[in-house]
């Protein structure tokens, strides 16, 4: 069984909008909830993510900034199973209005109503450590520490 590569895995989250971004809460539990990729998915270990800078998850980013986040795409129409992948990583806050350019799409402007301009936006950083999936016909972990991305065993 061969292993999915980078740019396949990109072209399975260019399908997917939400995911369920999990951090360590201040006792120690993780805390989870959804954030939109806001199609951001040009995927080469790093996923990008706007948000409030005064929010418990931006706080507990500043005390742990290791996280997961877990996709999941509907089965198609002819029934095979969608895929699901997760993601080890860690986060960093990035305040600098050139990446929020970068990053930016249109529909943000929803949650953002003054755009990169919005008081007290910060943009998160998730660079990835490794990434496993399972898509109903194979499964792997893709090692993010590697540029060829080697993938280890099949899980």
């Amino acid at each position: 069984m061969t292993a999915m590569t980078v740019e396949a895995l990109s072209k399975e989250l260019s399908k997917i909008d939400f995911c369920m971004f999990n951090t360590t809460g201040g006792s120690g539990g993780l805390n989870t909830r959804p954030m939109s990729n806001n199609g951001d998915v040009e995927y080469d270990g790093d996923s990008w993510f706007f948000s409030y800078e005064d929010t418990e998850k931006v706080a507990e980013l500043q005390r742990n900034a290791r996280v997961s986040l877990t996709f999941a795409a509907p089965p198609s129409l002819l029934g095979k199973p969608g895929i699901f992948i997760a993601v080890d990583g860690e986060a960093s806050l990035i305040r600098d209005k050139a990446q929020f350019e970068e990053h930016w799409v249109k529909d943000l402007d929803r949650w953002f109503p003054h755009g990169i301009d919005t008081p007290g936006i910060v943009l998160i950083k998730v660079a990835a450590r490794s990434v496993e999936y399972w898509d109903g016909e194979e499964n792997a972990r893709i090692d993010m520490s590697f540029t060829d991305a080697v993938a280890d065993a099949a899980i």
